[in-house]
């Protein structure tokens, strides 16, 4: 779904609703749970060092669950309280190129495993009103070392018509997503809170 001004919440909802009762809008649900990716998508995977020990883990594991990887002056995710569970769908509302997009994914499988390596994460896959077609993995790890990462991991291609015919924009739009993404969470673990100024009377 498209808009060329920025969409009313009430919009917004109905949208996701409506789509939240549709399928998937590919077949290889739940791949990226797998090394290799299908055949015929684009494939990207990006990682990076969130930090080191227990404080850097807690506090990536409470960034992905409160959906900080979308918190970006051009995206976020509707509703980022949304509980990360299979089953529960999101849009994603993208302002690019002076359009609105709001682009439905629903929760495929979440990892939340303590051996051999602790991983916490999950994987959405795209619904009928996305941009795209495919499906992403959000998922931090905490190695042998110690050392904290997150790493996303996507297959996809273009779906709606306007995504084919300006691929080369589409995907200068995944890449910048992905970096940023990949910086969000960085300062979500390594930013300390803003101060609270408390005016006394």
């Amino acid at each position: 779904m498209m808009w060329l001004r920025e969409p009313s919440e009430s919009a917004l909802r109905y949208t996701v609703q409506k789509q939240a009762r549709g399928e998937f809008s590919y077949a290889e649900v739940g791949a990226t749970r797998n090394e290799e990716a299908p055949k015929g998508y684009a494939v990207a995977r990006e990682r990076i060092q969130l930090g080191e020990g227990e404080q850097a883990w807690e506090k990536a594991r409470w960034a992905v669950t409160h959906w900080k990887m979308f918190q970006l002056d051009w995206v976020k995710v509707c509703w980022s309280y949304q509980r990360i569970e299979p089953g529960s769908v999101v849009g994603v509302l993208v302002f690019s190129y002076w359009l609105w997009s709001l682009n439905p994914a629903k929760i495929v499988y979440v990892v939340d495993e303590e051996e051999p390596v602790r991983r916490y994460g999950f994987g959405y896959g795209t619904l009928e009103g996305h941009m795209a077609q495919g499906e992403e993995q959000f998922l931090i790890e905490m190695l042998e070392d110690g050392t904290v990462w997150y790493e996303l991991y996507s297959f996809s291609k273009p779906r709606h018509k306007l995504a084919r015919w300006f691929s080369p924009l589409a995907k200068r739009v995944q890449r910048r997503f992905a970096r940023q993404s990949l910086q969000a969470m960085f300062d979500a673990v390594n930013k300390p809170p803003p101060k609270v100024r408390i005016r006394r009377r």
